[in-house]
């Protein structure tokens, strides 16, 4: 159910990829709208994904899921009636809040359910499930577009919504953090806000021409971002306790999170529109050329997960970027008039091969590095290092590939800003394991192993109760 809850919106964040063409044809939007469109679910999701777990830890994981997973499912229909693209832009915002409010409950109500032993497998289980589920949204969304309209693909979202809503009511536990109180960081949430929306508008815009008002939002937006660390390092509740960042393993993981993630932000924001666009793709065709990467981490994540827990998350973690960058660099061999299994396959099978390495030990490691007590900060952390990642790279890269304008639609500038996208994604996975290779611990996954709590459950089975405490986050 958890699985099903975060995989919906790992679905709609991705699904949408594939729509984008349509979608500006439809609506008459310009790149810088076609980026706002995803980016404004980014925006928001990584804004308050802290506040999310904040509040889950306080008020109910299983409660704030479900909160979640309404609001998520109303703003799609909302999205899907949008009769503009000022509208969609908002819509996907509220998207955005929904998604803050259940993405770090479904990780954590796993954390809180599993003993030390158990949870790698678990959470591969989460991070393979939930990436499938995002993998397949391209086909999904392709055939919906070609069979009826881009529209539908946020219709899909009500049954599915309504399932997990009343699937959690039902099934979930409720658990919580015993030991948080005090008055919620409201204002490091408006500041966290403010600073990434300044500079994710000034980076998007400033191609179109660096207008005043595109300065006074950058100033701003800086501004805001560092009165916002301010002020987590004065609020007595902050919602980014900073404190979390003295684990040294924590703190590489996120690094490893950010760059990969931001590699892979753009792979998929460009990907599927440059095989519509250059390539004659029809949106299902386009959807279905990622299938390998669904079924590599159908197969894969748990096992990378467990492989991770056996053999420590170091090695894992440092040849999957390097084969993510492999597979980026295949891609530069696909151009108009090639076939999809000569240059297309190739590159996405490799893709998928570093992927599925990824996805699963980064969240396990992260998880490991923190006690119980602070899982909804850990993963709220974690998911809000990928979104903001994702939110930069795609407001940047897209402009230095030279996709300004209208020359997104251009299948000749497609084709060349695709192919320089590439090559500044597989620096930064490249990055991404040099960092792993030495910062990342072969023992993180193994140190808690000794210390079971006194009751819990395990495979869903039984009912959960409180465990022993553990001790504080320390600098592993």
């Amino acid at each position: 159910m958890t699985i099903a809850g975060s995989g919906m919106a790992f679905l709609d964040s991705t699904v949408v990829n594939v729509a984008l063409p349509k979608i500006g044809e439809d609506l008459n939007a310009s790149t810088s709208a076609l980026q706002w469109i995803l980016n404004g679910y980014l925006l928001t999701l990584a804004s308050l994904i802290l506040l999310g777990g904040s509040l889950g830890d306080r008020l109910g994981r299983r409660r704030v899921f479900q909160a979640g997973v309404m609001l998520f499912t109303l703003a799609s229909l909302l999205c899907a009636v949008a009769p503009n693209v000022e509208l969609l832009i908002f819509a996907r915002l509220v998207q955005g809040i929904g998604g803050a409010l259940l993405t770090p409950g479904s990780l954590a109500i796993i954390e809180a359910s599993f003993r030390p032993a158990d949870r790698a497998r678990a959470i591969g289980a989460w991070s393979g499930l939930g990436g499938v589920a995002g993998a397949i949204g391209p086909l999904v969304g392709g055939w919906l577009i070609g069979a009826i309209s881009w529209r539908a693909i946020f219709l899909i979202n009500l049954p599915l919504g309504a399932f997990v809503f009343l699937a959690a009511a039902r099934h979930v536990p409720e658990s919580r953090d015993p030991t948080a109180t005090g008055r919620l960081d409201y204002g490091g949430a408006v500041l966290a806000a403010v600073g990434l929306g300044g500079t994710t508008y000034a980076l998007i815009e400033a191609p179109e021409g660096g207008s005043a008002a595109v300065v006074a939002t950058a100033v701003i937006g800086v501004a805001a971002l560092v009165g916002f660390f301010w002020q987590e390092l004065r609020s007595p509740n902050p919602m980014l306790p900073l404190r979390v960042f003295r684990s040294r393993q924590f703190s590489a993981a996120n690094a490893v999170t950010f760059v990969v993630y931001a590699a892979l932000g753009v792979v998929f924001f460009l990907l599927v529109s440059f095989l519509q666009i250059s390539m004659g793709y029809s949106p299902i065709a386009a959807g279905s050329a990622s299938l390998p990467v669904t079924a590599l981490m159908l197969v894969g994540s748990a096992r990378a997960g467990a492989l991770a827990q056996r053999i420590g998350p170091r090695i894992p973690l440092s040849l999957g970027p390097l084969i993510i960058a492999a597979g980026m660099l295949l891609m530069l061999r696909i151009n108009p008039g090639d076939s999809y299994v000569s240059t297309v396959l190739p590159a996405v099978i490799v893709f998928g091969l570093g992927l599925t390495l990824v996805v699963a030990p980064v969240t396990a490691t992260v998880m490991a590095a923190v006690d119980s007590a602070n899982s909804g900060i850990a993963s709220g952390v974690n998911n809000a290092v990928a979104r903001v990642a994702g939110l930069l790279a795609v407001a940047v890269i897209p402009s230095i590939a030279g996709l300004t304008g209208d020359k997104f639609y251009e299948p000749d500038q497609m084709t060349h800003g695709f192919h320089v996208g590439m090559v500044v994604c597989a620096v930064l996975a490249l990055i991404g394991a040099a960092v792993a290779w030495t910062t990342i611990s072969a023992d993180v996954l193994h140190e808690d192993e000794d210390t079971e709590p006194e009751e819990c459950f395990s495979c869903g089975v039984g009912a959960p109760t409180m465990t022993a405490p553990r001790e504080p986050v320390s600098s592993r």
